[in-house]
């Protein structure tokens, strides 16, 4: 029995042996376009549903909540409910005995579960659930609402996720074709196989590893292929690096702002299952609190898009823009102080102009100010300067902490690393290697030194630019009419 199971693979590598090397290399191309293409269909359509999913989920709590708010105020029974327009959302209220409300010409939704029941009870604030039909489900959102509950329900469409994927299938087709053809076109050139260059190439294939390079043999032709393919090789392990930095990016840059959202629903919440919401919160703090729910989901995005610019590398020129570093620094400071309520900011700043991408360098004057706000004690304050110096903007951030070793300084910038003493800190050594990156890409200089106080003094250069020539007018005129 294990002859005969053995027999198959022996056969396999027999008949690749006897192909050609252009038909080895029109094999090797289209099967690994295929499976990129296979790997990145996968990816990218768990993102598509993930997205569509979160899109329709956000808009049902969203309708769920002013249904909600009109019960409340005029009462679950007498709630106004609009004929059903023939599309869109579907509608549902719960009243206290167990019956339902719904709009004139409604569609029938799927029975009351029984969870559903248990909300409407007030055994918990609200429930996302779908039906689970195959041919037309529903994702229902319930919703705690007076001495019942609401519904809102919308059908859950698969189209988008169909169509991208037969644009995908296609999309595949044609790489596939396109990589058979290169690879026979290479193999066209006149290579000729060579036994210990195809074993060489098998093995890392079948190892994956990418830090064993191939002897640079032969000449001519073979010596530029093996050259292409430790190059090759080298890509392979940049792009994986790359991959590997930009999830620890996102679990340092993402966790504060996640961290801060996740406190503020969830003091609505216990808030709203304690039945306190309305005295606890009055509508103006409501409305700030919701407020600051948005500004943190913005800023997560913003996060988003910045951490693509750190994973590729380079700071895109599309969005840069003469701006007032000053404004920069004091929304920085303003956030830095909302995360660290127990730190200090203290501003000394002067309106100086700086050519540059504001989120970018609001992003790296917050990690500087995090970063000082970790060290400095809680009676001394983060002092930020910024100012003109010749053809320079100068920013400095100082505290009264500890300080930096001298043989810590030379790597402070440096990704990941962190000094001894700031093992038992929060953070992943990821945010003064920002700050380089940000600065780096707008021909600046980030140092470090020992401030007056004692602690850290982190300094930042950035070439200066001219005020925009509105502004530029406007003192003019000013100064003209003046005289």
């Amino acid at each position: 029995m294990s002859r005969t199971a053995g027999r198959g693979p022996r056969r396999l590598i027999r008949w690749w042996r006897r192909r050609s090397l252009r038909a080895r290399l029109t094999v090797i191309a289209a099967t690994a376009i295929a499976v990129s293409v296979f790997v990145a269909f996968q990816v990218a359509s768990e993102l598509l549903a993930w997205h569509l999913r979160d899109t329709v989920e956000e808009q049902l709590r969203a309708d769920a909540r002013v249904l909600a708010t009109h019960a409340e105020r005029a009462d679950l029974a007498q709630v106004e409910l609009p004929p059903y327009p023939g599309s869109g959302q579907l509608v549902r209220v719960i009243l206290p005995d167990g019956s339902i409300r719904t709009p004139a010409g409604q569609p029938a939704l799927p029975p009351v579960s029984e969870n559903a029941g248990r909300v409407a009870r007030g055994a918990s604030a609200d429930l996302l659930e779908s039906d689970g039909s195959d041919e037309e489900g529903y994702a229902i959102y319930t919703l705690r609402a007076g001495d019942g509950a609401v519904q809102v329900a919308r059908v859950v469409d698969d189209g988008p996720i169909n169509q991208f994927g037969f644009g995908m299938l296609l999309i595949g087709l044609l790489c596939v074709a396109g990589g058979a053809l290169v690879g026979r076109t290479v193999a066209r050139t006149g290579l000729a196989p060579i036994d210990r260059l195809t074993a060489a190439a098998v093995r890392v294939a079948h190892t994956r590893e990418l830090d064993a390079d191939i002897p640079d043999e032969g000449g001519g032709e073979i010596r530029r292929l093996i050259r292409s393919i430790n190059d090759m090789l080298a890509a392979l392990r940049d792009s994986r690096q790359a991959q590997r930095l930009l999830a620890e990016d996102a679990a340092h840059e993402l966790k504060t702002p996640l961290t801060s959202l996740r406190l503020n629903v969830e003091l609505l919440i216990r808030l709203d299952r304690r039945g306190t919401l309305d005295s606890a919160l009055p509508a103006e703090s409501r409305t700030r609190l919701l407020n600051d729910l948005g500004a943190q989901v913005s800023e997560l995005s913003t996060l988003v898009a910045e951490l693509t610019d750190l994973a590729r590398g380079d700071v895109s020129d599309e969005s840069t823009e003469v701006l007032d570093l000053a404004d920069v620094v004091v929304a920085a400071a303003t956030r830095a102080e909302s995360r660290m309520p127990d730190i200090e900011v203290v501003l000394d700043v002067t309106s100086v102009w700086v050519s540059g991408r504001p989120a970018a360098l609001e992003r790296a004057v917050l990690n500087l100010i995090d970063n000082a706000g970790k060290w400095s004690p809680a009676d001394q304050p983060v002092q930020v300067r910024l100012r003109a110096e010749e053809e320079s903007v100068v920013l400095e951030v100082d505290d009264a902490g500890p300080g930096i070793d001298a043989a810590d300084i030379p790597r402070v910038f440096d990704r990941f690393y962190r000094a001894d003493t700031a093992r038992g800190l929060p953070g992943s050594g990821l945010g003064l290697s920002i700050v380089r990156r940000v600065v780096d890409a707008h021909a600046g200089r980030a140092t470090v030194a020992r401030s007056a106080r004692g602690g850290a003094l982190l300094r930042v250069d950035l070439p200066a630019a001219a005020p925009p020539a509105p502004i530029a007018r406007l003192t003019t005129g000013e100064g003209t009419a003046a005289s």
